[in-house]
């Protein structure tokens, strides 16, 4: 797996991003974190989450997801704007 980095595709506010529609594609890239992430969906309809060697699932409002520390994932642009906060 390729891991690009271009610079975050996000507005971070303390503990809530927010990704932004408009942002192109492809700055949705692979890459993984140096610690293990929890996250809280707020808000955005149609985004999905990727995990390395799985296929996309669709991330849902109030919805609490954890990535592992050094595990690749990638999000899918969804129809409007995706707020999440890390908890």
């Amino acid at each position: 797996m390729v891991e690009i980095i271009s610079g975050n595709p996000y507005v971070d506010n303390g503990n809530i991003r927010t990704f932004d529609i408009n942002q192109p594609a492809t700055d949705y890239v692979w890459h993984r974190d140096q610690e293990d992430r929890t996250i809280k969906i707020l808000e955005g309809e149609g985004w999905q989450l990727q995990i390395e060697t799985c296929l996309p699932f669709l991330l849902n409002v109030n919805e609490e997801i954890t990535i592992p520390r050094g595990v690749y994932h990638r999000l899918i642009k969804g129809y409007n704007t995706l707020r999440i906060e890390i908890i």
